[in-house]
């Protein structure tokens, strides 16, 4: 006689990946406290030179556009 196979079932999808997603979260290094701060120093000052400028391009070509145009 043939043995009988046992059948494994299969959680559905919600559990699924709340399962993976879970262990993916454990393999995550997560920075600490003071690395964390210090990245989102850099990026605020990084954010802040890019908005100068921008902005002073931005006034420089306007002032030039308004000087092609009286002329």
């Amino acid at each position: 006689m043939a043995k009988a196979q046992e059948v494994v079932k299969e959680p559905n999808a919600v559990v699924r990946y709340y399962r993976e997603t879970v262990g993916e979260l454990k393999k995550v290094v997560w920075p600490t406290r003071e690395e964390a701060i210090r990245l989102t120093l850099i990026v605020l000052i990084v954010i802040t030179v890019m908005a100068g400028v921008l902005g002073t391009a931005d006034y420089l070509f306007s002032q030039f556009v308004r000087f092609l145009i009286s002329l």
